[in-house]
């Protein structure tokens, strides 16, 4: 099974808890109102922490993957890229 260093993985959960703080601002923006405009900035901004994010897991998962091939489980360079296709 491929799994996230440990570094990879603490960098990502303070992404996460980071973009929950933003959805939750936009619950409010949207609760109060807010200006159009300012609720699609702020919409554009999660969007791109969470594709932040998905780069992020899958980088970690190719650098895994090229040094250590023995150890990859079997994942492929092709899985990679379909992982990769999939965020993009």
């Amino acid at each position: 099974m491929l799994k996230f260093p440990d570094d990879v993985q603490d960098d990502v959960q303070k992404r996460l808890r980071r973009l929950e703080g933003q959805i939750r601002g936009l619950q409010a923006m949207l609760e109060d109102g807010k200006d159009c405009r300012d609720v699609i900035t702020q919409l554009s901004a999660a969007k791109s922490a969470l594709d932040r994010i998905g780069y992020r897991l899958v980088g970690a998962g190719m650098r895994y993957c090229v040094t250590n091939a023995d150890e990859a489980d079997g994942i492929t360079s092709d899985e990679l890229e379909k992982l990769f296709l999939k965020i993009s």
